[in-house]
């Protein structure tokens, strides 16, 4: 068994719960803790929806539970809980209903929390750079920043609201740590549609029509197509999750490590950097048109992100993070081409 096997396997008799287990990186997620021998896991999420079901129904668990009935079930079971990966949210930037952000990303999260503090269990949970709005204040993980950030949709402000009430807790997990994922990207999107990926937008319109369409730009400095995010490969983002389970389990990650982290790769690409890459994985050359944004996103779309690093690479993560066309080309002919999931 290897260290990373062993940071939570059976023989601690203890579970590991992931919620969003059916998503997209919760799926991922899961994967990569059955690929490190792992099938302690109750998996987490709303399994009704049968888009999502090829994410899940191959992976190896113990059991599976409907996200409302987690509480209940933890009442009722008392099963020891070694660690909580937190990945399930609405992650629909378009949807304008905040109540709908406040039920399922701030109070589900808030009771995932206070479920981990009263039992002493480790929480690893999502948090995203869309809380950096526009980024006015930059992309800079620190804590003093958090209670000053200005997200542009209600998906954002609902991950900055628990990211914020986190940070005001007294009573907390033991360890625990909130990722700031940038655009993260990869397999098991599918489900997804309009949220998915730019890449596997650009995929499924390359195989349609032979071309991308990308929004021009409409704000000054910017040329068509020169957008610019930090674009994160989803078995980057595992891995970073992975590392902080290791280093919790080996008594690596102390109290002084809580807290809120950027997990992008630190650099941001284009747009056109981007579907060049695409093409480049389906050996065509490039065929880019642009088109005009939206109305009902000009105001509240992002221009540039980039994560500094910094304090992820401080706390020991130095595993370098694949390249845009790496990854991209990883997923393209791994997964997209083939149709497989992770």
């Amino acid at each position: 068994m290897t260290e990373q096997q062993s940071h939570t396997g059976k023989a601690d008799a203890g579970y590991i719960i992931v919620t969003g287990a059916a998503g997209f990186i919760g799926s991922c997620m899961v994967q990569f803790l059955n690929g490190h021998g792992m099938d302690n896991l109750i998996l987490v999420d709303d399994f009704g929806i049968e888009e999502k079901r090829k994410n899940w129904e191959s992976k190896k668990y113990a059991e599976i539970v409907e996200r409302y009935n987690l509480f209940d079930w933890l009442a009722a079971h008392q099963p020891k809980i070694n660690m909580v990966i937190h990945l399930g949210a609405r992650t629909d930037t378009t949807e304008f209903n905040y109540a709908i952000h406040e039920e399922l990303n701030v109070q589900y999260s808030k009771d995932i929390w206070q479920y981990c503090a009263a039992n002493h269990v480790p929480l690893i949970y999502a948090s995203s750079a869309a809380t950096y709005g526009a980024g006015e204040l930059g992309y800079n993980d620190d804590h003093a920043v958090v209670e000053k950030l200005h997200p542009l949709n209600p998906y954002g402000i609902s991950k900055n609201e628990f990211d914020k009430w986190a940070l005001q807790q007294t009573e907390t997990p033991p360890y625990w740590a909130g990722l700031k994922f940038f655009n993260v990207y990869g397999p098991n999107e599918y489900h997804k549609e309009r949220m998915a990926s730019v890449i596997w937008h650009s995929f499924n319109q390359i195989k349609k029509d032979g071309v991308v369409k990308l929004f021009k730009s409409h704000k000054e400095g910017f040329a068509d197509g020169e957008q610019l995010r930090d674009f994160i490969y989803v078995k980057d983002v595992v891995s970073v999750i992975g590392w902080i389970m290791h280093s919790i389990h080996h008594q690596q990650w102390t109290v002084a490590k809580n807290g809120l982290y950027n997990l992008g790769t630190g650099t941001a690409r284009s747009f056109n950097d981007l579907v060049k890459a695409t093409f480049a994985g389906l050996d065509m050359a490039p065929n880019i048109v642009f088109i005009d944004m939206p109305e009902d996103i000009r105001d509240k779309y992002q221009y540039f992100t980039e994560a500094n690093m910094k304090k992820l690479q401080d706390a020991g993560y130095n595993k370098p993070f694949y390249s845009l066309e790496a990854g991209v080309n990883d997923y393209v002919r791994g997964y997209l081409r083939t149709g497989q999931y992770l």
